[in-house]
Parts: structure tokens; C-alpha cells; sequence
């Protein structure tokens, strides 16, 4: 069987009008061009609805066909079967197969391996990087949202002493450093990977005591043990990073990284872990939960029950969490 085709050398534009042939395990062109090939040295480009089949030559010669059919009964002539791959792109079964395992994977993934994968790298950090992403992080900060603290120093100086003293629940209490801020997004309180604890004027003002401003202190140390901001941190920077690889354009990515810190949100589970980190500090001291509670009531009248609005945090709702703190009790 011989079968009508287009022949180009690889050299030239010239097109070249030939036969292929197969005979013993050679291919034979005839025509314009003669020339013979082993059949295992052939590629064999895979079939589609509307571009024409081609056979390319270890030399990248390419011989295109013009008659579909008679070429796909010469291939199954000799033996030729395209691969597992190739024919499931070609049944529409196969290719919702292949869609459904490809986000079952994404999803699986994003749930479940990149956090692990995350936590793993967060531990397996050095601490001079963890403080040098800190540093740039506060001074960020303080350019947009923060400013100096009008907290007298004796009472930051106090507050600092009271929370130093207190029994850590874990061992290896990472070190960190208490720094005051007055804020122009009102109550909060966040730590940064550096160690650095921020506790705004706001939330101190806000608090009915001591006690209240000491629970979300443990909460921030909570975040801090578990280096809860570093896992998110560097799972946003691996979504970035695939996005990147995927679009190729890193500009999005790269412009983005100031909004990404401001708008970075803990997941439910590191928050839950953050509590319970605060309720087994406030416990170890001899501090009624109860005051826990409180605080986290201040807050939610302050700055409702959803803290979207707030930077570097997202929490259980209220209710969820005061539950929870008298179930500890």
C-alpha cells in the first residue's frame, strides 16, 4: 500500500510531492524524493479532528498525509498503536477521567499537602530568615497603618514585665518581643515571624483589665509557637508561584505581595490552635478563663462579630469560641 502525501526536507520551504510506502520494517519515499527509514527511527504525530497527520524523520524531515484513513490502516497494518495517553485524549470519557483525577489532585493538594508542606518548611527555617521577612514586614507596617504608641512606656513597661513572667504551656517558647503601636484600623493585636509581637493602644484601651490584654497576648504567642504566619506565608508563595508557572508572568504575583501581608488571614484550625495554646498558658497562671471570654466580647462589640477588617487575622466566630473556652474550664 503506498499513500499520497507532502514532503519537506527540513532545509528548505520546498514541498515535495511523494508516496510512503511500508514493506519488511522500512518506510519507502518515492516520487520527487527517494529515500528509506526503519520504521522504529519514524515519529508518528498523534491524531486530531482537523490538522493532518505527519511522520517526521530522525534528520526532521517531515512527510505530511493527505488521505486520513488510508494512513490510519497502514499504521494498524504494521502493528503501530498509539499510546495510552493519545487515546484516552481521543475518547471523551477519558478526557473527563483525566479533568476529574486533575482537580481531585489540585484540591487534595491545596487542602492537605501544601499546608503539611508548609509547616515542614516553616520548622526547617532558619530563624534569620523568619526575622529578616518579620523586620521588612513591621516596617511595612508601620508606613501604612501603624504609628508610634501614646501608651506612657511605665505601663508598657509593666505589661511587658507581667506577660514575661508568665509559665509558657509547651516547651521552647520562641523568643519575641512585645512592641506597642497606636493603629488606624482601631483594636488588634498580631505577631510577626520575627518574634515580634504587635499590641496596639486600641485593644489596651479597649480591655476591661490586665488580664484581657494578657489572654491575647498568650493567643499571639500561640501563632508565634506554631509559626502559624510563616506556614501561610509560604503556602501563598507557593500558590503564586505555580500561578506563575502555569500564566508564566510573575508581575501579578510580585505586585500583589504588599496586599497579600495586609490581607493575610490564618486558617480556622491555627486559630483554634491559637486558643487553645491561650487557654492552657491562662490556666498554667492561675487566670480565669472567664477573662478570655470578656476579651473576646470587647472585640466582637468593637469591631463585630466577623473581623475581616482586620489585619493579619481571621477567627471562629464569637460564640465558637467562648464555647469552647467553657468547655476547657
Amino acid at each position: 500500500m503506498a499513500i499520497q502525501g507532502i514532503y519537506y526536507d527540513g532545509k528548505t520551504s520546498r514541498a515535495h510531492r511523494v508516496t510512503l510506502s511500508v514493506s519488511d520494517g522500512l518506510a519507502t519515499i518515492s516520487g520527487e524524493v527517494e529515500r528509506h527509514c526503519a520504521l522504529d527511527l519514524l515519529r508518528v504525530s498523534e491524531r486530531t479532528r482537523h490538522a493532518k497527520r505527519k511522520v517526521t524523520f530522525p534528520d526532521e524531515a517531515v512527510f505530511e498525509v493527505e488521505d486520513a484513513d488510508a494512513f490510519e490502516n497502514m499504521l494498524n497494518d504494521t502493528g503501530f498503536s498509539d499510546s495510552v495517553i493519545v487515546r484516552a485524549q481521543q475518547s471523551w470519557r477519558g478526557t473527563i477521567l483525566a479533568l476529574a483525577l486533575t482537580a481531585f489532585v489540585l484540591v487534595t493538594g491545596y487542602l492537605y499537602g501544601l499546608p503539611l508542606a508548609a509547616s515542614l518548611t516553616a520548622k526547617a527555617l532558619p530563624e534569620s530568615i523568619e526575622h529578616s521577612i518579620g523586620s521588612g514586614m513591621l516596617d511595612f507596617l508601620d508606613q501604612r497603618i501603624l504609628a508610634p504608641s501614646e501608651l506612657p512606656a511605665a505601663r508598657q513597661d509593666a505589661l511587658t514585665a507581667r506577660f514575661a513572667a508568665m509559665r509558657s504551656p509547651k516547651e521552647g517558647v520562641p523568643a519575641y518581643t512585645i512592641v506597642y503601636r497606636k493603629s488606624r484600623i482601631g483594636p488588634n493585636a498580631f505577631a510577626l515571624p520575627s518574634g515580634q509581637i504587635i499590641m496596639t493602644d486600641e485593644l489596651i484601651k479597649l480591655m476591661d483589665n490586665d488580664d484581657q490584654v494578657i489572654s491575647v497576648l498568650a493567643h499571639e504567642l500561640g501563632h508565634l509557637h506554631e509559626r502559624h504566619l510563616m506556614r501561610r506565608l509560604i503556602q501563598s508563595s507557593a500558590v503564586g508561584a505555580i500561578v506563575t508557572l502555569i500564566f508564566g508572568d510573575a508581575s501579578a504575583v510580585v505586585a500583589n505581595i504588599p496586599t497579600l501581608m495586609l490581607d493575610m488571614h490564618y486558617s480556622r484550625e491555627a486559630e483554634r490552635e491559637a486558643d487553645d495554646y491561650a487557654i492552657a498558658m491562662l490556666k498554667a497562671n492561675g487566670i480565669a478563663l472567664t477573662q478570655m471570654a470578656h476579651g473576646f466580647e470587647k472585640l466582637k462589640q468593637a469591631i463585630g462579630e466577623d473581623p475581616s477588617g482586620a489585619y493579619l487575622s481571621s477567627h471562629p466566630s464569637t460564640a465558637e469560641r467562648i464555647e469552647r473556652i467553657q468547655r476547657a474550664q
